[in-house]
């Protein structure tokens, strides 16, 4: 690792040097996204684009932060990602992280918060960063935020930050606690209930709070992707979740309004979560709102949403909850699915959620 592992130690904020004296090695992976996009056929759509020249050679100031080594491992707009990506990609990542002092993932920003949180998930043991980037604007345009992004996500990847995050915007954000609210401006990425793990300036500022290195083990590929997420809305009917169990569904996440709620009363979701139940199928409650946390004794309809058997996701994000349902599922023995998940929910295993929550 680098001059700056000591940065992560320290009880309080440490602010690390923008370099170290000797070359960081750089496993740079690309998958797609619009900083390498292009403009399509009718000039009107931006398309994935050949590569022609790594990006190394497109932005040679990479050179002058370290060694790097590209990868492409795909070519996709993120909309077309799959749980299959994730898998491919986590597997690339744990076979070849020992070799690098970090990796950087260049993704394309639509699902990279879906992604951040199931690499951390798939990646339970890290010694060193995995940092997703990737850009509002094409890397070939004027006024683009690619560059930046670049070259601060291949800094973050020499510093002693041993998560998988998001760089953009010159912070560093835990994965698995970010989530995209900005399809327009070049700030796109926030992390509501978790302060940046890095931000950047004229140094770069660590948070207290970045996880101490985890010792890797045997790759682990389970995932289950047969999950739905539902968000309440006034007059959504609970036949609707009650069919999802029927045709199969393996896992649900209920986005309940403010600390959990849910309808009790006219069009009660509690039957349909208490059939979830029977059925084996956990149903893992989240809240609407980015600045939100589930307490399922707070309210009538929360309360016997926790009777009928809901599992509380405490203030994990969407994105968070979907990915670490996916992988628990994933990984659930036969017959002890609900008490496996439960368990797993019941606590924050990689700072999904917050550890001091008053009612958990």
């Amino acid at each position: 690792m680098t001059s700056d592992a000591s940065c992560a130690r320290s009880a309080s904020r440490s602010i690390c040097a923008n370099g170290s004296s000797s070359m960081s090695n750089i496993l740079m992976i690309h998958t797609g996204g619009t900083l390498m996009m292009r403009p399509g056929r009718d000039s009107s759509t931006l398309e994935p684009a050949d590569y022609a020249r790594d990006l190394v050679a497109e932005l040679p100031i990479l050179k002058t932060v370290g060694k790097i080594d590209t990868r492409i491992l795909f070519n996709l707009d993120s909309g077309d990602m799959q749980p299959h990506h994730w898998v491919a990609l986590a597997e690339l990542i744990h076979n070849e992280i020992q070799s690098y002092d970090g990796v950087v993932v260049v993704h394309g920003t639509d699902v990279m918060a879906y992604t951040a949180s199931a690499l951390t998930f798939l990646l339970p043991g890290l010694d060193r960063p995995v940092v997703l980037t990737g850009s509002q604007r094409p890397l070939f345009e004027i006024r683009t935020d690619a560059r930046v992004n670049l070259v601060d996500a291949c800094h973050i990847a020499t510093l002693a930050v041993p998560e998988v995050g998001i760089a953009f915007a010159s912070k560093f954000l835990r994965g698995c606690r970010a989530t995209k609210l900005d399809a327009w401006g070049f700030d796109a990425f926030a992390s509501p209930l978790c302060q940046p793990l890095v931000e950047l300036g004229l140094g770069a500022i660590l948070a207290p709070h970045v996880l101490q290195p985890r010792a890797a083990g045997a790759f682990d590929p389970r995932i289950d992707s047969n999950v739905l997420s539902v968000r309440l809305f006034p007059g959504l009917n609970p036949d609707l979740l009650r069919h999802s169990i029927d045709s199969g569904v393996h896992g649900i996440v209920l986005e309940a309004y403010g600390a959990g709620n849910v309808p009790h009363l006219e069009r009660s979701f509690i039957p349909a979560i208490a059939r979830a139940t029977q059925a084996q199928v956990p149903v893992v409650i989240v809240s609407q709102c980015p600045r939100g946390a589930t307490e399922l004794q707070l309210y009538p309809g929360a309360a016997a949403a926790s009777e009928a058997g809901a599992i509380s996701g405490g203030d994990m994000t969407i994105e968070a909850a979907l990915t670490k349902l996916m992988v628990t599922l994933g990984r659930a023995p036969a017959g002890k699915v609900l008490e496996f998940v439960a368990s797993a929910f019941r606590r924050p295993l990689l700072g999904e959620m917050s550890r001091d929550l008053p009612f958990r």
